[in-house]
């Protein structure tokens, strides 16, 4: 969907479990929307590592690419949050250079692969709200091994990949305002995962993945109600979380589920209020399944006596108010891709 012709220097790319998203904007920091796109695909595509299956991921690429009408090869290419491994830690204050000895350092011991298979990264974010002779760095890694299949994969096809960034980071940057200094909890609940970041003073502090999406809310509902997974699927999104609906039944057969994500999140709530006690957790945003599973955001509400609200992945972004409807409806799924556009090249 061609919204502006005017091209751009990149454009956003979301591999996810069940769709490829496409984002281009231009502009410095008031950016416009100039395409965007998507198509589906089988999750067992994405989650396949066999050549055959790799080949029709580049295909759905190459589709959205061209039904969306983007013209430019360079690409910032989302890294999905299972894959990902980040952590706030506490450093000492030290010299850059020093800094990025101490880091090295430390990463072996705080990352789940070995610093030699990983690609790793950090940001400084300022004093360590526990001990005033350290700083705070939000450290992140990923397998060398999984970036170079996908740089491999977008390569063969033209594309020249620019950045590649954490979902989490790209979700923070579309949701948020650029000035936003309170903390929000960011609740993005895809397939297979819910993504979980508490943002204070516009970075990331806590980055969950939490290992309970869609998929497992819909297979709740195929076992606690006997019946297929596409009627499973209808059901879960059109009376989800309603106990007056169908007798409850819809809300008992996946309520069990929905308890499992609640409580880990309640843990990293608590988490964050014990790492920043003068800090009070403002507002909760939700995107994805979050937002359109029926009545889920008014159960987080009332379980953590918290305002919450339906995040805009647009809301940074200008375009044509013709196309207002049409964004809106889409916004739940593009949060990723928009995040990647709006990045600052």
């Amino acid at each position: 969907m061609g919204l502006l012709s005017i091209g751009s220097d990149f454009f956003g790319l979301d591999i996810g479990t069940t769709a490829v998203r496409v984002v281009q904007m231009r502009g410095g920091r008031n950016k416009v929307l100039v395409n965007y796109g998507s198509v589906e695909i089988d999750p067992r595509i994405s989650r396949s590592d066999a050549h055959a299956d790799q080949q029709k991921l580049t295909q759905a690429i190459k589709q959205v690419i061209g039904q969306s009408g983007i013209s430019t090869p360079n690409v910032a290419v989302g890294l999905p949050s299972q894959k990902v491994f980040s952590t706030v830690v506490d450093v000492d204050r030290l010299s850059p250079a020093e800094l990025e000895k101490t880091i090295r350092f430390q990463a072996d011991s705080l990352i789940p692969t070995p610093l030699s298979e990983s690609k790793i990264d950090w940001a400084l974010l300022g004093d360590s709200p526990k001990e005033a002779s350290k700083v705070e760095l939000l450290l992140s890694s990923v397998s060398n091994g999984f970036v170079e299949q996908r740089l491999d994969l977008l390569e063969s096809i033209g594309l020249n990949v620019i950045a590649f960034e954490p979902d989490s980071l790209a979700i923070t940057r579309a949701l948020l305002a650029p000035e936003t200094a309170s903390a929000t909890l960011i609740l993005d609940m895809g397939d297979a995962a819910t993504d979980l970041v508490i943002v204070l003073g516009g970075a990331p502090r806590l980055i969950r993945s939490i290992p309970v999406g869609i998929e497992g809310v819909v297979k709740s509902a195929v076992q606690g109600l006997s019946i297929d997974e596409k009627q499973a699927q209808q059901f879960v999104f059109k009376f989800g979380m309603s106990k007056d609906k169908l007798e409850g039944q819809i809300y008992n057969a996946i309520n069990g589920t929905v308890e499992v994500l609640l409580g880990e999140i309640e843990k990293s709530i608590k988490f964050f209020n014990t790492r920043y006690p003068e800090q009070k957790l403002e507002r909760v945003l939700v995107t994805g399944g979050a937002s359109t599973l029926p009545e889920f955001p008014l159960t987080l509400a009332n379980r953590f006596g918290i305002s919450v609200e339906i995040g805009n992945s647009w809301r940074n972004t200008s375009f044509a108010a013709s196309k207002q409807n049409e964004l809106l409806a889409a916004s739940s799924r593009f949060a990723v891709a928009a995040g990647l556009a709006e990045r600052q090249e």
